[in-house]
């Protein structure tokens, strides 16, 4: 099995699990009220399962550091934690008549767990296994299936809120299961791949050591936050300046993509020019475009501006996760790719707190939200700026 077929194979597992969080987030509310909660806590639901990845992500990345020591073995753990985890959520609309709420989030509990499984351990086989020449690529494509999944989502929330979840859950948890089933496999291809020829021109020295990790993590933060309020809640905003809300199906995707057209290209600029470097870059033009979408007279402008952010996205994640790989070479790439992954969870549980309490309705708060993405993705970039400037021995 060649790099860019597991590449490939990474990218269906992330696409598939992607979209088994979407078929989660349509039908969750119908669920709940079957189990006597109302459709006003399910937000609270979703938090849960947010404090759950910040938990488990980093756990499981911890763990797959361990797993990854013997050859087979991290493909196999991954492969029975995500069977698990595709039988607890298929078990979520069968057991929603039930109507016993604490079988249900008990359920819920166990599938945020489980599913945590295809997070960092995946990252972790490729940043120990994989020739580090070919880690960006094989990163790249892995969020290109995210990015293609979070395209769609939007299109299967119309398509799909009318059907009998048991359908969607179905095919959900038995597309991620043959997807999966075939890890085992990749990581041996990987392992098994030739080492290339060192090059006879070193190295050049990335920041690494504690001050750089926690200045990453800090990056990271900001990133992920201005990526979630920009994306999530100030998006729809800025649309409606201009488009009618029957027409925002259509446009939520321009965000991902752009996301999706610059991935690989962010692979490339990766591998030539340095994760810190592109984070840095990407940082910067990110916050610029959330300027640019603030400032648009008219739709297409605003559509340049949204494609121009998720481009820079795409930069900043796929980066993100290579540097990540970079600071914990060699034996503690699950620990920082967990870590990453947990940032990640933590914004997303900043952006769902932000809606529990209807920030985004206070005329007092909304000016802070508008801007707050063009303030963290500055000073994300200027941190990493800072950072790739410095080379530590």
């Amino acid at each position: 099995m060649s790099a860019h077929r597991i590449g490939l194979h990474l990218a269906v597992i992330q696409f598939f699990f992607a979209l088994s969080w979407t078929v989660y987030v349509i039908f969750l509310p119908q669920l709940a009220e079957k189990v006597g909660i109302p459709k006003s806590a399910v937000i609270y639901v979703l938090m849960l399962d947010q404090i759950i990845f910040v938990l488990a992500d980093y756990a499981m990345g911890v763990a797959s550091d361990r797993a990854v020591r013997v050859v087979g073995r991290l493909g196999r753990v991954v492969l029975a934690i995500t069977l698990i985890s595709c039988a607890a959520f298929l078990a979520l609309p069968l057991v929603a008549p039930s109507g016993s709420a604490p079988l249900f989030l008990g359920i819920v509990v166990l599938w945020s767990i489980s599913s945590s499984a295809l997070r960092a351990p995946p990252l972790t086989l490729v940043g120990r296994q994989a020739a580090k020449p070919q880690q960006p690529w094989l990163v790249g494509l892995s969020m290109l299936g995210l990015g293609v999944a979070s395209a769609i989502s939007p299109y299967l929330s119309v398509v799909l809120r009318d059907l009998d979840p048991r359908g969607p859950f179905l095919l959900s948890s038995v597309a991620l299961a043959l997807a999966t089933w075939g890890i085992v496999a990749a990581e041996r291809a990987l392992a098994s791949q030739p080492v290339p020829p060192k090059s006879a021109k070193p190295p050049e020295r990335q920041p690494h050591g504690a001050p750089a990790a926690i200045g990453f993590l800090m990056a990271a933060v900001l990133a992920a936050a201005a990526f979630q309020l920009h994306t999530f809640i100030n998006s729809t905003p800025l649309y409606l300046r201009f488009a009618k809300p029957v027409e925002l199906q259509w446009l939520a995707p321009v965000f991902w993509i752009g996301f999706n057209l610059a991935m690989l290209p962010a692979s490339w600029a990766t591998k030539r020019f340095g994760g810190w470097q592109v984070m840095a870059v990407a940082g910067l033009g990110a916050a610029l475009a959330s300027l640019w979408a603030h400032q648009a007279s008219g739709l297409p402008q605003l559509i340049a501006a949204q494609l121009m952010a998720g481009a820079a996205w795409a930069g900043l994640l796929m980066s993100a996760f290579s540097v990540a790989l970079a600071l914990g070479h060699t034996g503690r790439e699950g620990r920082f790719g967990g870590a990453l992954s947990s940032v990640l969870a933590l914004a997303a549980l900043g952006r769902m707190a932000v809606l529990a309490v209807e920030w985004q309705k206070d005329p007092g708060a909304q000016p802070a939200l508008a801007w707050a993405p063009v303030a963290g993705w500055l000073l994300a970039g200027g941190v990493l700026f800072l950072l790739s400037r410095r080379r530590q021995t």
